[in-house]
């Protein structure tokens, strides 16, 4: 058997639906099949069956699957290993992050790391914490920027820094001359824009069942920037990590520092350990780990 097989099976197992696996796999659907078919033929039995619903392993397909991924594992960390003996940093790496990092702090320093690294081809993934720390997990990705905690304790976090979130306002909005931290007590019947199930909403939550009262969200949205976009048109107001107020020159809004009910973020670097790592991945992490934390800027109090 092969390692086209091995990775055949085993992202179809975990994406369910041939369609979405050969996409990961940069491969046809008939050129999966025909891996999977090829592996169950050399095993002697059907490893998975079609559904209206997607692909579902069969028992014998339960019981291969964990010893498909150690296998798989072992290759690749035996890979590492002889990479690290050249020292040349080249192939794929898969890094996850979060949409707030991927968007406001990595295309300021991948660049810089491809012409460090010009044999190396990133794969940029962009998902939710809990979400990354499944990928990194079941070895979809390399290493992941998100935040803590995480729930395994068998992945490897290396902290990179902590921040705040801030009340992104429109220029001109009244809270922008308060002298003192706001609380978020005070801005829930304020028309606010809002992202579900990420820090700063929840935060927003804790103090409305405090108040008793409702949040008054105008635009639920699943894209950060988009956030900060309707804030500058006037929409309402957000709540957003500090990094995303980087960059306000010229911007239509103001930020404002949150005092009582405000929350705090601390971000991290999650991979499954350094055998798991070959020389791109590890150049990766060490870039990432010297790079980040230099990005980071505190809170400020006010825009003038």
């Amino acid at each position: 058997m092969t390692t086209d097989q091995l990775s055949a099976f085993l992202t179809l197992a975990q994406e369910k639906r041939f369609v979405s696996a050969a996409r990961r796999l940069g491969m046809s659907q008939s050129g999966l099949s025909r891996q999977v078919q090829s592996l169950e033929r050399e095993l002697g039995t059907r490893l998975l069956v079609r559904t209206p619903r997607g692909v579902v392993l069969t028992g014998a397909g339960e019981r291969y699957l964990i010893h498909a991924q150690r296998a798989l594992d072992a290759l690749q960390r035996g890979a590492s290993e002889l990479t690290a003996l050249t020292g040349k940093a080249s192939g794929l790496v898969a890094l996850g992050t979060l949409p707030t990092v991927g968007a406001y702090l990595l295309p300021e320093l991948l660049p810089r790391f491809h012409k460090l690294y010009p044999d190396v081809r990133l794969r940029l993934v962009e998902q939710t914490s809990e979400g990354l720390e499944d990928r990194v997990a079941k070895g979809e990705l390399d290493l992941a920027v998100l935040t803590l905690p995480v729930r395994r304790v068998d992945l490897v976090q290396q902290k990179l820094w902590s921040e705040d979130f801030v009340l992104a306002v429109p220029r001109g909005h009244p809270l922008a001359e308060a002298k003192k931290p706001v609380a978020l007590r005070d801005v829930l019947r304020l028309p606010m824009i809002v992202m579900p199930a990420v820090a700063g909403t929840r935060a927003l939550e804790t103090a409305a069942e405090a108040a008793g009262e409702p949040i008054n969200v105008v635009l639920e949205t699943d894209n950060p920037e988009a956030m900060r976009r309707m804030v500058e048109r006037g929409l309402g107001i957000a709540l957003l990590p500090s990094i995303m107020a980087r960059d306000r020159t010229g911007r239509g809004f103001e930020v404002v520092e949150v005092g009582q009910g405000g929350v705090r973020r601390q971000v991290a670097l999650l991979h499954r350990g350094e055998s798991y790592l070959n020389a791109a991945a590890k150049a990766l992490k060490t870039f990432l780990g010297e790079s980040l934390p230099s990005f980071f800027v505190p809170t400020a109090k006010k825009v003038s």
